[in-house]
């Protein structure tokens, strides 16, 4: 048992080099300055993330048609097809007018909000004793992040995307700066 004033030296494998910290905190700060740079270009930012959901969607539709057409004996080929051919119109759609396919993404994502943050809501009362004001809380701000998207649509359509991938890569980035720093001070 340690004494009052004793520090505890903490082990762990986590089967990153120590001695490569530096490598990790790296990573960390190159998210950040992203981050940052995305901050502060939030519509180039939003219009990019629209064209590589678009992009990323075409991919699925082939991979999708082409799945439909490679296995039509298992009774599924009329709606594989359809989803393959649904997921390349619209990466398409969305490659060749990515405004307004900014536009739609951002409507859809505060519905999400919206029917999520109900659903949270909901659920906190039956996990209540489980830390459910913590889902409760969660599902308000999520209902109150889709109110303000949709009461300032559609020029919210124009950075919201844009924005939180620049909060995730900024979060995502402090972490990697403390897992680096961390493994620098690991014994």
């Amino acid at each position: 048992m340690a004494q009052p004033g004793s520090t505890t030296s903490v082990q762990f494998n986590v089967g990153i080099d120590r001695s490569k910290w530096w490598i990790v905190a790296l990573v960390g700060a190159a998210l950040v300055v992203i981050a940052l740079i995305m901050f502060g270009h939030l519509m180039a930012a939003t219009i990019a993330s629209t064209l590589v959901i678009g992009a990323l969607l075409i991919v699925a539709g082939v991979f999708q048609i082409a799945h439909a057409f490679a296995e039509r004996g298992w009774g599924g080929f009329a709606l594989s097809l359809l989803v393959g051919l649904l997921y390349l119109a619209t990466g398409l759609s969305l490659s060749a007018n990515p405004v307004a396919g900014s536009l739609a993404l951002t409507l859809l994502f505060a519905a999400f909000l919206l029917a999520s943050g109900v659903v949270r809501i909901v659920l906190a009362f039956r996990f209540w004793h489980m830390w459910g004001w913590l889902l409760f809380l969660s599902g308000v701000i999520g209902i109150l992040a889709g109110l303000v998207i949709m009461t300032g649509y559609p020029m919210t359509g124009l950075w919201v995307l844009g924005f939180v991938v620049a909060v995730d890569l900024f979060i995502h980035g402090l972490w990697w700066i403390s897992f680096g720093f961390m493994l620098r001070g690991a014994h």
